[in-house]
């Protein structure tokens, strides 16, 4: 059940008071995964409406899984709320639910205001129709009247960077162009709520630094945004609360900075080896050596005990134990880290190399290390690919090797960590 309405009513600036804009209470919904058993479904609900009698939306039948189950949280006017989880999480479930495209089998949503869903730029535009007729219809079915399109229009047209093919049929325009018309259309109707899911990861720098300046604007004018980011850091920028959702059921909510914790630490739990910071490798025969072959991966601390996980800011060394069968007098160890809690954004490209930092390995057991006087990366779960080269020779690959960061500092707002400290010089 969705319960829309519209008001102009004034609302204190204090946040405690600050008006709820979105209530969401116990949503559930579930689908079906096989076509033809969901049809069936689909005639047998309408049936029971027709007859008068009551659906069993709190049950599941055969073939159907919960895609939301009993979900709640409120959304006040001027908040940014952020929401993560992994796909199937019930992310774009829940924002098309709030957003009236769909409606949830159990519980009450309750929106006051006008909803601008930015859940796919463009996708309401007819291709036959030009842009300007794209906008007036677009723009009228987010509420607006003919009146107040023509009002908005040159903004609209301003922002999207489109004159020139204003008057040309949308399925002529680049995937870029429909993407900043479908933007300009939402947000120049001045919503109350926005659900935004993703969206903002297209187009080139420049537009989504408009992007990024017309949401903080209408926030200041006190609309309220609903963010769907698989990059934590995104939310954590953006946000001020959160919510994570975990196959259709709310494991945390509160401040983004815990939120986004939790999250991560699932993530680590998740991992085909815990991201323990640790790997052993079996042992090749010397007949199927390429020279060198990697044993074991780990992190060490500076007394040479081993590391489950990094913390930010100090000491670590990664060592990488390797058995070789010949002398090789500039080995390269390289380490290329990515993140596993964004999207697999690079973080780190370091080899020896690099730091001419040349390498002698004398046959038998060797343990390279990169010895780190403080870990920089900032809280969250790394895969690292790590090589022992020999010019374009390479001589053994580990593709993933998975570790965790951890803090004990407030840190999760920055990309990296920067040692420093801190003085008062009196003058």
């Amino acid at each position: 059940m969705i319960i829309t309405e519209m008001t102009n009513q004034e609302i204190t600036t204090q946040p405690d008071d600050r008006e709820v804009v979105v209530s969401v209470e116990q949503i559930s919904k579930k689908f079906c995964r096989d076509l033809k058993q969901s049809l069936f479904y689909g005639v047998q609900d309408i049936g029971t409406d027709i007859v008068g009698g009551r659906r069993k939306s709190d049950t599941l039948r055969k073939g159907e899984f919960w895609a939301l189950k009993d979900v709640s949280f409120k959304l006040r006017r001027g908040d940014a709320l952020g929401l993560i989880g992994s796909n199937g999480a019930g992310k774009s479930t829940l924002l098309r639910i709030i957003s009236g495209l769909i409606k949830p089998d159990t519980g009450v949503v309750r929106v006051r205001g006008r909803v601008a869903p930015l859940i796919a730029l463009g996708a309401g535009f007819n291709p036959i129709l030009t842009g300007r007729e794209n906008i007036y219809a677009n723009m009228s079915i987010l509420g607006l009247s003919t009146r107040e399109i023509k009002k908005r229009f040159d903004d609209v047209i301003d922002f999207a960077e489109i004159w020139e093919a204003i008057d040309s049929p949308v399925q002529t325009y680049s995937s870029g162009m429909a993407a900043r018309l479908g933007f300009a259309c939402a947000v120049y109707i001045e919503p109350e709520i926005l659900l935004v899911d993703e969206v903002l990861s297209v187009g080139d720098i420049k537009f989504k630094m408009k992007c990024h300046q017309r949401l903080a604007k209408l926030r200041e004018n006190g609309t309220a945004f609903i963010l769907v980011s698989h990059n934590p850091h995104n939310i954590l920028n953006v946000c001020t609360s959160a919510v994570y959702l975990a196959k259709g059921k709310l494991i945390s909510a509160g401040k983004t900075e815990s939120v986004i914790r939790k999250y991560e630490e699932d993530l680590c739990i998740s991992g085909t080896d815990n991201a323990l910071g640790a790997m052993v490798l079996p042992e090749k025969p010397e007949s199927e050596s390429s020279g060198l072959d990697i044993l074991s991966i780990s992190f060490k601390d500076e007394q040479g005990n081993a590391l489950s996980a990094l913390m930010t800011g100090e000491p670590a060394y990664l060592c990488v134990e390797c058995k070789s069968y010949q002398t090789i007098e500039d080995a390269n160890l390289g380490i290329v880290v990515k993140s596993l809690s964004g999207e697999h954004d690079l973080v780190l490209y370091l080899t020896s190399a690099s730091d001419n930092e040349a390498l002698k390995v004398t046959p038998g057991k060797v343990e390279l290390q990169m010895q780190m006087p403080y870990c920089s990366m900032v809280p969250g779960v790394y895969s690292a690919k790590i090589y022992v080269r020999k010019g374009v020779y390479s001589f053994d690959v580990v593709e993933s090797f998975r570790f965790t960061v951890k803090s004990q500092r407030t840190v999760s707002r920055c990309l990296f960590y920067q040692p420093r400290t801190w003085k008062a010089i009196n003058q």
